[in-house]
């Protein structure tokens, strides 16, 4: 027995170090796999569950030239502070590195020339502190040039000389002759346009907007354009359905045979009342029924309008893009069309416009300023098409600050989780971070300032000149007092004593 122990004992050992050995293994496999899940998980719920176009971009060999870019600089710290700094901040780096013909040069031949050439028109009275990250933004997707019509705060010679300087920027002002030159046009005496004549405010925007839009066909062909798309300086571009986030991508794919595209709109539904520059600071928006099946559309519409008129706050018939051809013309601020044929039209099944509506608090009294109407249900219908705007208008004008905030609580911002978490796993609501991702990291890389100080340096040089011409050509509709004759748009000498004193205006 004593040798049978003896023999046994040595198998004993070996047997306990093999089952040692084998806990071992599984409790690393077991630590391994729970460190992976967890990290899967927190990329999920840091992702929002929802794909986003950045998670499909190319790390290299890229045929459409993004190119990959440290955000960081030369003498940034990638201190742990900088890492778990948010998107949204003002120091932090950027996690989106690929961007397309990133060589954003100030002189002549910058910008991309691969794809079908591209442009965008809008009518816009906007600051710097917009109008450059949304130019930005849309050179990296592809645009090559901006027929930009300005007046109020645009036409300032503090905005306008940046924009001019930007390669690629036209800027048309306001001008008597301008007036003028559309009163001649073909568009000016079609009765469709004339019913929107002698209304102020949103009536007399559109026919602005539709008027300039005729203007910028004519320059978009003697520029070479191929394309060329209205947008406000309030909506973004979202090229969904494209492997590389491009809109020279996206339609250079269309069919020949295809005369225009439209991108239907999605509409910010922002979740705070302090957002300062709702392009790096909006992610959650509501999907256009366009894209939605109607079930989920109609089933889910009460909760979704939360008490508004409508579906969306304001339109939702999306925005267009139509090829250069002959005898295009506009078809109202959202469509074109052709004199000489009916031409085809196609919807994109991914790809959006993100209209950012609303998406400040500020927003509300910027209208009321605007508008001369009185706060009546009858009488706002003289200025606003929509019946949300009418709405805004009349709280914004009779409502104390305490209730306008209230106001813009209950029927602008997303309070509810419960209804936002619902909303979204139904896929009417949506989180899209490419755009902020984007913006900020043009911001990070200095480009906005480069391009303020390089126009004023600019200028500095050549200021006596700069000066002559400026006074020269300052037309703006918004500090001369032009009357409109069909615009019904006439800017009283009180007014503009009001703007001289710091009063209400932009």
């Amino acid at each position: 027995m004593a040798g049978l122990h003896a023999t046994l004992r040595p198998a004993s050992s070996s047997s306990s170090v093999s089952s040692t050995s084998s806990h071992s293994r599984l409790l690393l496999f077991l630590s391994v796999l729970l460190i992976s899940l967890a990290t899967f998980a927190f990329l999920i719920q840091w992702r929002g569950g929802l794909p986003d176009p950045i998670t499909r971009w190319p790390h290299e060999n890229d045929p459409l030239g993004f190119l990959a870019m440290d955000l960081a600089g030369p003498g940034r710290s990638s201190s742990s502070s900088d890492a778990c700094a948010d998107v949204l901040g003002q120091s932090g780096v950027a996690s989106f590195t690929y961007y397309r013909n990133w060589n954003f040069s100030f002189g002549p031949g910058s910008g991309s020339k691969k794809g079908p050439k591209i442009c965008i028109t809008t009518s816009t009275s906007a600051g710097l502190e917009q109008t450059l990250p949304w130019i930005y933004y849309h050179k990296v997707l592809g645009i090559t040039n901006f027929f930009m019509f300005v007046e109020r705060k645009a036409a300032s010679k503090n905005v306008s000389k940046v924009l001019e300087f930007i390669p690629g920027v036209k800027v048309i002002y306001r001008t008597r002759e301008l007036e003028e030159e559309q009163a001649k046009s073909r568009i000016w005496n079609e009765s469709w346009l004339a019913n929107f004549f002698y209304k102020p405010c949103n009536y007399e925007l559109f026919v602005k907007q539709t008027l300039n839009m005729e203007m910028a066909i004519v320059m978009a062909r003697e520029a070479g354009m191929d394309w060329i798309i209205h947008l406000d300086t309030d909506e973004l571009i979202y090229p969904a359905g494209t492997s590389h986030y491009s809109v020279q991508q996206l339609l250079s794919e269309v069919p020949e045979d295809v005369d225009m595209v439209v991108f239907p709109n999605y509409e910010s539904s922002i979740e705070r009342d302090d957002i300062k520059e709702p392009f790096s600071e909006v992610s959650m928006f509501k999907k256009n029924f366009d894209h939605l099946n109607k079930e989920t559309y109609f089933g889910s519409y009460k909760e979704a309008t939360r008490g508004n008129p409508n579906y969306f706050m304001t339109y939702g018939n999306g925005k267009s893009a139509a090829r250069i051809e002959e005898n295009l013309r506009p078809n109202g601020a959202h469509r074109w069309h052709n004199y000489m044929k009916e031409p085809k039209e196609i919807k994109f099944e991914e790809a959006a416009v993100l209209h950012y509506t609303y998406s400040k608090f500020s927003d509300l009294t910027s209208r009321r300023d605007r508008c001369g109407c009185k706060p009546t249900q009858e009488d706002v219908k003289r200025c606003f098409m929509l019946d949300f705007d009418r709405n805004a208008f009349i709280i914004a004008s009779t409502a104390s600050e305490a209730e306008m905030h209230q106001w813009y609580h209950e029927r602008v911002i997303w309070t509810d989780t419960a209804l936002k978490q619902k909303l979204l796993k139904l896929g009417i609501l949506t989180r899209i971070y490419a755009p902020m991702v984007i913006i900020q990291g043009l911001r990070e890389s200095g480009i906005f300032t480069n391009v303020v100080v390089s126009a004023w340096s600019e200028d500095t040089k050549e200021k006596s000149l700069s000066s002559t011409k400026s006074n020269n050509s300052s037309g703006n509709i918004g500090t001369k007092g032009i009357s409109s004759r069909r615009f019904g748009y006439k800017e009283s000498q009180t007014t503009i004593r009001k703007d001289q004193k710091g009063g209400r205006g932009d």
